[in-house]
């Protein structure tokens, strides 16, 4: 699974893949984490909804938290593990003599939690940001300002995080073509809304929301002291809207080979006319690089046309904004709070704002993420249980070996490469084997702002200095205190934090047949992400190439196809459905992965397993996808994220023969497929 964090978002994130999975951020709800697996007794038949089924009870019991847009298993394990990160920074805090990266977080995030001082402060932190943007002139120094504002915030790949304010994203990995080298990637960006679909959708609701993003761009540039806002906010939302156009669709981003496009330094003014290129990568920090990937072509090109054709003035607003919007969590209260009427209210239909501890900790996390990190494994995560899972993860990859080699229609050439990719995975259990430093940040008292703007360059900084190092397979793609897990096609790794390797998902007291159910079934699914329609095109050593055989990819895409059918089937809402094509490689992980948990844990059972070993191990895996999600997230989510809503990811269960024989699903019942009609891929 994949996931990204924000200094804005309300703490730790989730998104479980090499894509990944789909929830909410945790916060202090009180809601109890969701139970081991045990026997359900609901009013639904497990055949007709399995999701309802498994998890009746909690969803009849659980009222979503009125300051987060959804509430679930993932979300309760995110506050556990919350609780504890403030604990230790309360410690470190308190400790006179703490040092180095450990008091480097706590007074981050005490600056953060400074309100007092914030208000006292007012706009004054700002004015600097500004200035340097009212200064600009001309466009040579409009596209020097747009390389300064450059950062490292994207992820299409792990984290599928296509998003940025600033008008491109960039990410630092290994090459497409080359795994040998890291290699500078450009994302489209500029976007204040989450998609272009808000933008360029005709219906009532993104209508509404559009009008709505145009009185917060006004609202924002008000607070700031600018004048004649609200005329200056309707330039700003045109030039979005322009910008709009030029991106690419969330299905054509997700598509790695649209997204394989080398281009030299060259290639920007032949290919992208209307800025200065040279000027733009030297004050990005870029100018030794040679050779870029350039994942949305069309949006660099439209970009570009759009710094020549638009005048300054607009240009100038629209960065004022959008650092504005960007670093509200910082300003004073008033621009926290209209951010969050958008953002939240607006966009998610939450009702209430987070508490400020549970910001502050968020933009801590985003900032110091691995300091974060160490002080959380040092103090939650015993070695004994990183040892168990290193075993699980074990027996699952053996599964899934054999469930190759029993393919009846893979040829052995193509067998031969999946089976090296298996042989050669990276597996990092709980924490990386390395710790970066943080030594060169600077961790300012009472300048919560300048703490964010350094925090990022910091960011940005270090993973540019990994295009003059080499290739590290291990290197972590997710600090440990984040609840989720990750597959790194390009490196042919994978991710497991400890905050994940914790009850519900992970429980060294419960039976192993939930314990295979639940983080089993994550184990499985991260693992099947390299054999998915994204990771199968990648090879042993993350190289993006083909080697299939034309028959196998031919069969493998066939399976593919009645997936999406599948799911592009369900229907959250009347007027929306989910979208197969979208989803698709969450939806064939989560296939194979449940397969490959439920091979290996009933190789671990031996003759003589409970009873009702099976039934366990379902309920383990649909008990881990409790969910409440209101409308507008709902929506939301629909659109943009990869990963399908939880109901319809537990009704994945349906192609797979132990399951119906488990609960004794009948023909006619709504979740009964036909055997002829259930999927199966690996």
């Amino acid at each position: 699974m994949k996931t990204h964090w924000t200094p804005i978002k309300t703490a730790l994130t989730l998104a479980l893949c090499g894509a990944s999975f789909a929830f909410a951020p945790a916060h202090g709800a009180g809601q109890d984490a969701a139970p081991a697996a045990k026997a359900i007794t609901a009013p639904v038949l497990p055949g007709d909804d399995f999701f309802a089924y498994a998890n009746g009870d909690w969803l009849a019991k659980t009222e979503i938290p009125a300051d987060r847009s959804s509430w679930g298993a993932f979300a309760a394990m995110a506050e556990t593990s919350n609780a504890r990160i403030v604990k230790l920074i309360e410690e470190v805090s308190a400790d006179k003599k703490a040092s180095g990266d450990a008091r480097k977080v706590a007074d981050f995030y005490n600056t953060f939690m400074d309100e007092a001082a914030i208000e006292a402060q007012g706009t004054v932190p700002l004015k600097p940001l500004l200035a340097k943007i009212d200064a600009i002139k001309d466009k040579t120094a409009l596209t020097r300002a747009l390389g300064q504002s450059l950062r490292a915030d994207v992820d299409p790949l792990n984290a599928t995080n296509f998003f940025t304010e600033n008008l491109f994203g960039l990410w630092i990995a290994q090459g497409l073509n080359d795994p040998s080298r890291n290699t500078p990637y450009l994302l489209q960006g500029g976007l204040g809304m989450p998609d272009r679909a808000y933008y360029l959708t005709d219906s009532p609701r993104m209508a509404e929301l559009r009008t709505k993003y145009k009185q917060h761009i006004g609202a924002m540039l008000k607070l700031a002291g600018f004048l004649n806002a609200d005329a200056r906010a309707a330039k700003v939302f045109d030039l979005e809207m322009k910008i709009a156009q030029s991106h690419a669709s969330r299905e054509d981003s997700a598509d790695v080979l649209k997204a394989n496009n080398s281009w030299t330094l060259k290639d920007f003014a032949a290919r992208a006319p209307g800025m200065d290129w040279n000027a733009f990568f030297k004050s990005a920090g870029l100018s030794g690089a040679d050779k870029f990937i350039v994942w949305h072509p069309s949006a660099v090109t439209g970009a570009a046309a759009l710094v020549e054709s638009t005048d300054i003035a607009t240009w100038k607003d629209f960065l004022a904004f959008h650092q504005i919007n960007h670093f509200a969590p910082t300003l004073p209260k008033a621009f926290a709070d209209q951010r969050f009427e958008f953002s939240g209210k607006a966009m998610t239909g939450t009702p209430q704002q987070s508490p400020r501890w549970k910001r502050a900790l968020a933009a801590t996390n985003e900032a110091l993420d691995e300091p974060v990190g160490r002080l959380y494994v040092e103090r939650h995560f015993p070695a004994e249980n990183k040892a168990r899972v290193q075993k699980m993860v074990g027996n699952i990859i053996a599964a899934f070996s054999k469930r190759i080699d029993q393919l009846d229609w893979m040829a052995p050439a193509t067998r031969a490469q999946a089976q090296e990719k298996l042989k050669t995975m990276h597996v990092g259990v709980a924490y990386p084997d390395r710790w970066r430093s943080y030594a060169g940040l600077k961790v300012v008292k009472g300048d919560a702002l300048g703490n964010a703007v350094r925090a990022e360059q910091f960011h940005t900084a270090q993973e540019i200095a990994r295009l003059r190092q080499k290739v590290d397979r291990s290197a972590w793609a997710m600090p440990p205190q984040l609840v989720n897990a990750v597959n790194l096609p390009l490196q042919n790794a994978m991710n497991f934090p400890a905050a994940i390797l914790q009850p519900p998902f992970f429980d060294p007291k419960a039976s192993d047949a939930a314990n295979y159910g639940a983080i089993g079934s994550i184990i499985g699914h991260e693992i099947s992400h390299s054999f998915d329609d994204q990771g199968a095109q990648f090879d042993a050593q993350g190289r993006l190439r083909d080697w299939w055989t034309k028959e196998d990819m031919a069969h493998f895409k066939g399976a593919a196809d009645k997936l999406v059918a599948q799911f592009s089937a369900y229907k959250p809402f009347p007027d929306l459905a989910v979208n197969g094509q979208l989803t698709l490689s969450e939806n064939l992980a989560d296939l194979a992965g449940v397969a490959a948990a439920y091979d290996a844990y009933k190789a671990s059972l031996g003759p003589d397993g409970p009873a009702d070993a099976d039934k366990q191990f379902f309920l383990g895996y649909a008990q881990a996808w409790q969910t409440k999600v209101r409308e507008a997230a709902a929506r939301q989510r629909v659109l943009t994220d990869g990963h399908a809503p939880a109901e319809y990811r537990t009704a994945i269960v349906r192609n797979l023969e132990p399951w119906y024989k488990a609960f004794d699903v009948k023909p006619g019942q709504a979740l009964y497929l036909a055997p002829a009609e259930r999927v199966k891929v690996w």
